[in-house]
């Protein structure tokens, strides 16, 4: 009884005090709500980019995973990762691209994992107005590009893009690959063995074992297997990938028949290099195929006494550049892109360990003169200046 006495009097005290300090509790009451307002946003900073990503899915009626221009490995399987995390939320997701897929080890990705891309022209071949961009973060490569505004930006280079609702750039991560991993992970999705059927690991989100074979390789031909500009992340994400891998897939993908055109280009590559120091440049001419050259750039760079390499190369009158670089003092992007930009029509930029360009004609409208032509020798020579740091 006296305890229920004593509670109502400090009851009592307590509505006095605040008829007579409204002030007071006025400020009782702001910080109460700052309190909740804090603890409110810490949850929200607390919650992770896959939960929040997979979240973001589900609110869409139906999403269309844009992929860069003539895509990779890391690419198709980042896009075919976000595809397979809308489609257990219930959203069609459709995966598409501008360009092509020509390299040999593109086409043999697409065909053993047998996967649905629809490429694109235009800004209204599009499948839905909500567009995921993965591997890239600025739309480009196809008509109308300029206009689109990504709902979400999933992407390990270098850029100033950003999606509407959601981005997602590390640029420490060796693969985006490694990201949508990231994502099956921070959903608890389990990944399913090839000899196994999702119903039978009880888990409300799986990753297929397409999908976790395609994430996998997609990290393992953007790091070099693991060995040029892999992360922490990376690694744990290809251990958490591993047991849902398909091993024969992930080897018939990695081993695919080789083009005659690139056995033809590498060899002209390695006879006709011109070498400066440890750099060296090399026209290989005239080509059907221009994956062909970033190929050579590959074979080039492995060369004892080379650390940086371009290769030039010609297709349809347009001059293609590749470089790699193995050399800290050489950031391969800064250097093509220093170059070209002083070209009329070029356009060129990259990482530090790999970069790429091109110059296209510049044709007369009435037809008159001919396209002007590139000095293929003074491109050299300056390749090697900007290799050098002299630009």
């Amino acid at each position: 009884m006296w305890e229920q006495r004593a509670l109502d009097e400090r009851l009592s005290a307590a509505e006095s005090l605040a008829r007579e300090n409204p002030e007071l509790t006025a400020a009782v009451v702001l910080v109460a709500l700052v309190v909740v307002a804090g603890a409110y946003l810490l949850f929200r900073a607390r919650r992770t980019p896959g939960v929040r990503f997979r979240r973001l899915l589900a609110d869409q009626e139906e999403v269309t995973v844009l992929m860069h221009p003539n895509p990779d490995p890391d690419a198709m399987s980042a896009a075919v990762g976000v595809a397979a995390l809308a489609e257990q939320v219930d959203v069609d997701a459709t995966v598409q691209y501008p360009g092509q897929i020509r390299h040999q080890e593109n086409r043999a990705f697409r065909t053993v994992l047998d996967l649905d891309l629809d490429p694109i022209d235009h800004v209204s071949d599009l499948a839905s107005e909500s567009v995921v961009l993965v591997d890239h973060n600025e739309p480009r490569g196809f008509a109308g590009a300029d206009g689109v505004l990504p709902v979400a930006v999933v992407d390990h280079h270098p850029g100033d893009g950003a999606g509407e609702s959601f981005t997602d750039v590390r640029t420490d991560y060796g693969a985006t690959a490694s990201l949508v991993a990231e994502y099956f992970h921070e959903n608890d999705a389990v990944p399913v063995p090839p000899d196994r059927h999702a119903s039978e690991t009880g888990s409300a989100f799986t990753l297929p074992t397409d999908t976790a074979t395609g994430l996998l390789y997609g990290i393992l031909s953007d790091t070099k297997h693991l060995t040029v500009g892999a992360s922490e992340e990376d690694f744990t994400a290809a251990a958490y990938l591993y047991p849902g891998v398909d091993q024969d897939r992930l080897d018939r993908i990695a081993n695919p028949a080789v083009d005659a055109e690139v056995l033809e280009v590498k060899a002209r590559a390695i006879a006709g290099r011109r070498v400066e120091g440890s750099f060296a440049v090399a026209d290989v001419g005239g080509v059907n195929n221009v994956d062909a050259i970033p190929q050579a750039a590959d074979e080039l760079i492995q060369l004892e006494g080379v650390s940086a390499v371009v290769i030039i190369g010609e297709r349809d009158d347009t001059i293609h550049l590749s470089g790699r670089s193995r050399d800290d003092r050489v950031h391969m992007g800064n250097a093509i892109e220093s170059v070209l930009s002083d070209v009329d029509n070029g356009d060129g930029g990259g990482h530090s360990r790999m970069g790429g360009g091109t110059i296209t004609p510049t044709v007369d409208p009435t037809g008159e003169e001919e396209p002007e032509t590139v000095d293929r020798d003074a491109l050299a020579d300056d390749l090697f200046r900007a290799m050098a740091g002299d630009v």
